[in-house]
């Protein structure tokens, strides 16, 4: 499954303007931050646990624009600790976004 990060790439190239080692920190820290809240996702067993990482992962994917992000951890709010559809497509996600398709 393939997610459209044109918006979320626009918005880190704005960012860095014309400098590529800037660029390229900044996609690496959004990366970290969000493998972080993934994980937190998957081994979170209570509802409490399972919100906190969902919201920040909603926190994360609204300051970069990335509106499939932001659905997707809609989604994690809607659902159950653990899910696991929910977890493979926010894994999908990172994979995606970690080694985009030139």
């Amino acid at each position: 499954m393939a997610y459209e990060n044109g918006a979320l790439d626009a918005t880190l190239a704005a960012a860095a303007g014309d400098d590529p080692a800037l660029l390229l920190e900044l996609r690496d820290a959004f990366t970290h931050s969000l493998a972080n809240q993934v994980d937190l996702l998957r081994r979170a067993r209570c509802d409490g646990n399972w919100n906190v990482a969902a919201m920040r992962l909603k926190g994360l994917a609204a300051s970069f624009h990335a509106e499939g992000l932001i659905g997707l951890a809609e989604e994690a709010l809607d659902s159950a600790p653990g899910e696991p559809v929910v977890i493979r497509k926010l894994e999908q996600f990172l994979d995606g976004f970690s080694h985009p398709v030139d």
